[in-house]
């Protein structure tokens, strides 16, 4: 079998771990990374057994695939380049900036037939994929994203950061169009909104409620499913899923009894299974699950949220406050 020669661009904190698993995929040969810091290039590259370029276009003629991790403000740039010049792309999430980029990219993608991927690594959590075989039609769903501050990504507001994963799962999961949102949101330690909350109601009538907040003192990731006759309980962070059944059999008090099972997936990676997946598709010439048209699906919805959160927002008051503070 021949190996998919691949590329990593853009190797900081994230990049780095996707340039370890493909150092590592037998179905692949890192060939190289890139990144603007030459000094981080040349470390990764020494540590994962492949070239060093200091510019991305450099690297793109020796490889069939890259993962894309860099600012998102720069990948539409990027990623744009790397279809014009023919590789298929996997491209860290959120998908783009707006959605005219986003339509950009796909565009790009469908006229060449290429593979564009895109990283809601939250798919490929196992716990995510666990619970799947148990949906059925959900009616409420409760989501927390919860983490403590960490001086990256801060270049985004939370909705592109954190919810956006919740939201690419709750629009995976729900069977409808959504009819209407609801917002609260403010920004806390950066000029972006640092805490959120949507409300997501469509027009099946069922409800997602979602919270995210990247400036709590502990980390949270979880997700609770209510639908006719079980819940499910997803913690993200733990890879743990926790079933519950309503049986036919009633209580003294009327309750139907509970049939519960819990799994837990400690040694899931999720990055290993989404680059696998990646290089799988490449391969094959499959459509990936979480391609171009659903990460600009998800890219949407979060641009509508962050839209209506900063249409209550008193930003030029939130400035003026942070400005006194470090005066």
């Amino acid at each position: 079998m021949e190996k998919i020669k691949v590329g990593v661009i853009g190797v900081g904190y994230l990049g780095r771990f996707h340039a370890q698993k493909y150092a590592a995929l037998e179905g692949a040969t890192l060939v190289g990374v890139a990144d603007t810091d030459a000094q981080q290039s040349r470390r990764v590259a020494e540590e994962c057994g492949c070239q060093s370029f200091g510019n991305y276009k450099e690297l793109l003629p020796f490889v069939d695939a890259v993962s894309i991790v860099v600012p998102t403000s720069c990948h539409c740039m990027v990623a744009g380049d790397c279809l014009d010049a023919g590789l298929d792309v996997l491209l860290e999430k959120p998908m783009t900036v707006t959605l005219a980029e986003a339509d950009e990219l796909i565009a790009k993608a469908e006229a060449r037939s290429l593979i564009l991927q895109i990283g809601h690594l939250e798919r490929f959590n196992p716990a995510v994929q666990a619970m799947e075989p148990f949906l059925t039609t959900p009616v409420f769903i409760e989501s927390h994203r919860i983490a403590t501050f960490k001086n990256r990504g801060v270049d985004v507001d939370v909705v592109l950061d954190l919810m956006i994963h919740d939201i690419d799962i709750i629009l995976n999961i729900v069977d409808s169009p959504i009819k209407t949102i609801h917002t609260v949101g403010a920004p806390v330690a950066t000029a972006n909104t640092d805490i959120a909350n949507a409300r997501l109601i469509f027009e099946n009538g069922a409800t997602a409620n979602v919270t995210v907040s990247r400036i709590s003192r502990t980390n949270l990731r979880k997700m609770r499913i209510f639908q006719p006759g079980s819940y499910i309980n997803v913690d993200f962070g733990n890879k743990r899923v926790m079933t519950i059944q309503l049986s036919d059999e009633l209580r003294e008090n009327g309750m139907p009894k509970q049939v519960v099972e819990v799994r837990t997936f400690a040694d899931g990676d999720a990055l290993r299974s989404e680059v696998t997946s990646f290089v799988q598709h490449v391969r094959e010439r499959t459509r990936p699950a979480c391609s171009g048209v659903e990460g600009r699906r998800a890219l949407a919805v979060a641009l509508q949220v962050m839209a209506q959160i900063k249409e209550h927002q008193n930003l030029d008051l939130f400035k003026k406050v942070l400005s006194a503070k470090k005066s």
